[in-house]
């Protein structure tokens, strides 16, 4: 049924949505604090948390003095109404987080990603693994967010495809749906991480800015978000940095590729690097360390070692390494002029301070526009923490917008 603005039901779920909201934010509160902060009278308030109670939504949780009289009720949100699953998906490891509605974490599960080829039951048993640690009804679940490395179509939802996951691909999220029977939403795991690092990490509070991931496992990826939203582009390829044509780097025709998706598809892990992904790619890294004397086969340990230590030899790398990654930097400084550009990922992160401050030097030298360039600032894993973040999103629009 529609509702037309100002009729007292839309009024009453307006009024219902921002008390769970303040309750969420702002912990256990009064009547009288919920009233004032909400500009409700005592009935009105009285009659809102009423209402809430009776859906299990909040519920007392103590009691406040305040003077004369009882002591005042305190209300808060009830963590077991709803639940919600964040997944990162890659192609050595798929790890799995429960929360509840206020984003309490309540469990984490690894499951390997070789167990099964089909994408549905390797989902469907980090869910239910999930849950049954957790001790939670699968029908509590009210969304759950998956993050892979793959391309998402901005209009199904779907994944078009991931070259790291080559059984992913189009018809998944209607199966996934069909399966848990219950929401779920596919995104591109460097957008999720993009997410975090607004939320609660180095871009808190700015509503432009790029993260370039820089991962051991998954090579190099980018999030664009503007006025606050991320920027998918027109069939969900934008960010894919890795194929941006650089000076010093091949063009897909010199390594005997053309055309579109498909046509890389069909190389899979055969093909050969080209564009900023040649110079900035794990094996290409390891190669530039070993051209100034360092040796080893990690990246991450490579990079980490040198940025641990004062040589001549470890400076030299971390300054050609900066220069590499400046290159795509200054491009997208002078297409996009984010104004800040997030490193993020186990390989930035193995770099640290030293390597972003380098990248940001080096970025300037070449690039009209002032960058900042900054590390990657959220806590633990972005990419399951934004899949989480992205959930409680969702779950939080399906329950609080119910409530009459």
């Amino acid at each position: 049924m529609s509702q037309r603005p100002g009729t007292p039901r839309l009024l009453r779920q307006l009024n219902d949505r921002a008390a769970l909201e303040l309750l969420l934010s702002g912990g256990p509160l009064t009547r009288t604090q919920l009233g004032t902060r909400t500009g409700l009278s005592k009935v009105t308030a009285s009659q809102l948390l009423a209402r809430l109670e009776e859906r299990d939504l909040v519920r007392v949780v103590g009691s406040r003095a305040g003077g004369r009289g009882p002591n005042a009720a305190l209300y808060a949100v009830v963590p077991e109404s709803a639940y919600v699953a964040a997944l990162d998906v890659s192609a050595t490891r798929v790890t799995a987080t429960i929360a509840d509605i206020t984003g309490q974490v309540i469990s984490d599960v690894t499951v390997d990603p070789s167990a099964s080829d089909d994408p549905v039951a390797l989902v469907h048993t980090a869910v239910m693994r999930l849950v049954d640690t957790a001790g939670v009804p699968l029908d509590k679940v009210r969304a759950c967010v998956i993050g892979t490395p793959g391309v998402v179509d901005p209009r199904t939802g779907d994944i078009r495809f991931s070259f790291d996951l080559m059984s992913w691909h189009e018809g998944v999220l209607e199966a996934l749906r069909a399966d848990l029977e219950r929401s779920v939403i596919i995104e591109n795991d460097v957008n999720l991480a993009a997410l975090a690092e607004h939320a609660e990490g180095a871009a808190a509070g700015v509503d432009e800015f790029v993260l370039i991931w820089l991962s051991a496992a998954g090579g190099v990826g980018m999030s664009t978000m503007i006025g606050g939203r991320i920027h998918r582009g027109r069939s969900g390829g934008a960010g894919e940095i890795g194929y941006l044509p650089v000076p010093g780097a091949p063009l897909p025709v010199d390594v005997g590729l053309s055309g579109g998706y498909e046509a890389h598809k069909e190389h899979g892990d055969q093909e050969l690097p080209h564009g900023f992904q040649a110079l900035v790619k794990a094996g290409q890294v390891v190669r530039l360390a070993q051209e100034h004397g360092i040796t080893g086969t990690d990246v991450t340990e490579v990079v980490a070692s040198a940025s641990a230590s004062d040589s001549p030899e470890s400076d030299a790398f971390l300054d050609a390494f900066a220069d590499r990654l400046a290159r795509g930097v200054a491009a997208v400084s002078v297409i996009i002029d984010p104004g800040l550009v997030v490193l993020g990922g186990d390989v930035a992160e193995a770099g640290g301070p030293r390597l972003a401050e380098r990248v940001q030097a080096a970025t300037a030298r070449i690039a009209p526009n002032t960058t900042e360039v900054a590390l990657g600032a959220v806590e633990g894993n972005s990419l399951v923490r934004g899949a989480l973040l992205h959930a409680l999103e969702h779950a939080r629009d399906d329950v609080f917008s119910s409530t009459v």
